[in-house]
């Protein structure tokens, strides 16, 4: 997977996926679906076993994309080899070049091949006009492993900047899409708005980009099963309120909460239930405080992705981005505590997490959490052996949550 913060380093022509894709919920994946290099009609791949559960219980409206057609007949493409990747450095801009293969130049040689890529915005637009961080339900790095699972084979980070902002959508279309891109087909949203103030339309992206001879899919928007539009918003609201299925069910997946395991205060050990600490991404959005059955993978490193005061990346840990999944995933049953401890009167934000049956160490570990049920709300409890006996119950009801959940 080639990822880059400059489009003029992109590799050309595109098939592109347009749009913030926060969540990378049900509703993005129809619209990265299209831009895919594979057969129409496969499937794409899931990340993971657990997210694999989680589609065969939730449900993700199988007829959905036979019902509402938004793609094109695909030239067959190898997709790249993640086993192939290494990570480079070029100033600001972050690239993962492939060595040995047609993807370590610029421009294609493969005649009309083109490279499917999803083209999004950073800083989050609404960061940018508002000066506030944003939360964000997938950091790049959780970001990126997605994309890739799904078959992505660039990622390309637009600056969003003034200059960016003050863009007209015509000049977005001819400068990024058509000059520097090199795009032959976009996929995005219908409620899809970009150019200065917003003023362009996902009609007026169509319109425009056909002067050009591009295609642009027009991808309508996607309900959940009881009828509740699939979007980031609504899966923050689920996620804040304690409505974890209805989050669940409107990603297509288990939140996740995903970090390496930092020393604590070893609080845990001493009642019985040693945690591991799992130090989050600044810009991770947190679900609402309380205790979760979960269920844990173990990766085998894979990198840290993290922004610096210049807005520039830097990456820990540089190893492939997608590893052999078969060793990368070991999942645990745990229960979670997301919170501030007020038993022992903590201040501190703190992800702590409690591996049921099982013993070992993960100090440097990364953790990939899967929230599966929201047990309960944090509390504070009288005494520390109140606590442990509240644990011993969380447990209990972890251990029958999530065998009924496979």
């Amino acid at each position: 997977m080639w990822i880059t913060s400059s489009s003029t380093a992109a590799l050309t022509p595109t098939s592109v996926a347009l749009g913030n894709f926060d969540g990378l919920h049900l509703g993005h994946r129809q619209v990265v679906q299209p831009i895919l290099n594979r057969s129409r009609g496969s499937s794409s791949a899931t990340v993971s076993e657990t997210d694999q559960s989680w589609h065969s219980q939730a449900g993700t409206d199988e007829n959905w994309e036979s019902e509402h057609p938004a793609t094109w007949d695909n030239d067959s493409a190898a997709l790249l080899e993640s086993s192939q990747n290494r990570l480079n450095f070029d100033g600001s801009i972050v690239q993962i070049k492939a060595e040995g293969n047609s993807l370590s130049g610029r421009n294609s040689a493969a005649g009309d091949r083109l490279y499917g890529t999803v083209v999004t915005f950073d800083p989050h637009p609404q960061e940018f006009f508002t000066g506030q961080p944003k939360k964000l339900l997938t950091p790049l790095a959780e970001k990126v492993e997605l994309l890739a699972a799904m078959g992505v084979e660039q990622l390309v980070l637009l600056p969003f900047d003034r200059e960016l902002a003050a863009l007209t959508a015509a000049e977005f279309v001819e400068e990024i899409l058509v000059r520097q891109l090199q795009a032959s087909r976009i996929s995005v949203g219908v409620d899809f708005r970009f150019g200065r103030g917003r003023a362009g339309t996902a009609v007026d992206l169509q319109s425009i980009a056909s002067g050009y001879g591009i295609d642009v899919a027009l991808v309508p928007l996607h309900n959940g099963d009881e009828g509740d539009r699939i979007s980031s918003s609504a899966i923050r609201e689920g996620l804040a309120s304690g409505d974890l299925t209805r989050a669940n069910k409107l990603l297509g997946r288990p939140y996740s909460l995903v970090g390496p395991v930092v020393g604590g205060q070893r609080l845990g050990r001493t009642i019985g239930f040693p945690t591991a600490n799992i130090e989050l991404p600044p810009e991770k959005f947190l679900p609402c405080f309380g205790v979760y059955a979960v269920r844990v993978s173990v990766k085998d490193g894979g990198p840290i992705i993290k922004k610096d005061e210049s807005s520039s990346y830097k990456w820990e840990n540089p190893q492939s981005l997608i590893r052999d999944r078969s060793s990368n995933l070991s999942f645990i049953n745990g229960v979670m505590n997301v919170g501030r401890r007020p038993t022992v009167n903590g201040l501190q934000l703190t992800v702590e997490v409690h591996l049921l049956d099982w013993s070992g160490d993960l100090y440097g570990q990364i953790l990939s959490a899967s929230l599966i049920e929201f047990l309960r709300p944090e509390q504070k409890f009288a005494s520390l052996d109140a606590l442990k006996n509240q644990i011993e119950v969380d447990c209990d009801v972890a251990r029958k949550v999530l065998a009924a959940n496979g």
